[in-house]
């Protein structure tokens, strides 16, 4: 079998060259590039877990602050990357930080709740990493972290002359990791990585889908997001039982 992680670390590394040339106005007062700062981490990930091709790909909007803003990896609960996932470094400070959102990488205490959630289904369903990711990968479809100071803010907000270059690049990276991972299925976190996965990958032969988010901020997914999520799953066809 062709070690096709290779291809995907140069793929990361063309997206977030793209990224590092946009620019972004107030009230966007620092961006974060975990592609950049924490590439170490993000390459083993793909290394160790994207080594062969993949049944069904998850994809989430964008870095958390205590996710893969610390740890490079997508949805990137410490626990679950350092414990479960056996990565535990790579990761520099960025050229241009906010005090009030520090990188601390894996030293940082504060948990990202919808990586914990997320992580914490596939860990309960499948027991190990390894098994997890014989035919499943997660991924985000934009590298960057926008800070208003502490604010996190997401990149559907974003002013459409900032959003169209962004999502241009963003696009082609999926487009890019689709053609080498070959999914069955594009599973959407949350309704606006669904839609954006739609539009990268028109003409592909892939089926989408779609899961509600793990955030804390939503209601539905405090009453039970891996009952929830999984019950999706199901009835979608992605999952068999």
């Amino acid at each position: 079998m062709t070690d096709l992680a290779p291809r995907l670390i140069a793929a990361a590394d063309t997206l977030s060259a793209a990224c590092d040339a946009l620019h972004f106005a107030a009230p966007i007062s620092h961006v974060y590039n975990p592609l950049d700062y924490a590439r170490e981490a993000n390459a083993e990930y793909l290394r160790r877990f994207a080594k062969g091709r993949k049944r069904v790909i998850f994809l989430g909007m964008n870095p958390g602050p205590f996710g893969m803003v610390q740890t490079g990896v997508p949805f990137g609960e410490i626990a679950a990357v350092r414990d479960w996932m056996g990565i535990s470094g790579g990761v520099v400070k960025p050229a241009l930080e906010t005090p009030k959102r520090p990188i601390e990488g894996f030293a940082c205490t504060r948990s990202e709740v919808s990586g914990r959630r997320l992580w914490g289904l596939f860990a309960q369903r499948f027991g190990t990493a390894e098994a997890f990711f014989a035919e499943h990968f997660v991924a985000n479809y934009c590298p960057l972290a926008f800070f208003e100071q502490a604010r996190n803010a997401t990149p559907d907000k974003l002013p459409a002359a900032e959003q169209a270059p962004l999502l241009a690049a963003c696009d082609a990276h999926l487009r890019t990791m689709a053609e080498i991972l070959e999914p069955e299925w594009l599973i959407g976190v949350g309704a606006w990585a669904e839609t954006r996965a739609r539009t990268a990958l028109a003409g592909l032969p892939v089926k989408f889908g779609r899961v509600l988010h793990p955030s804390p901020a939503s209601p539905a997914a405090n009453r039970g997001w891996a009952e929830a999520a999984s019950k999706q799953l199901r009835d979608q066809g992605v999952w068999l039982d």
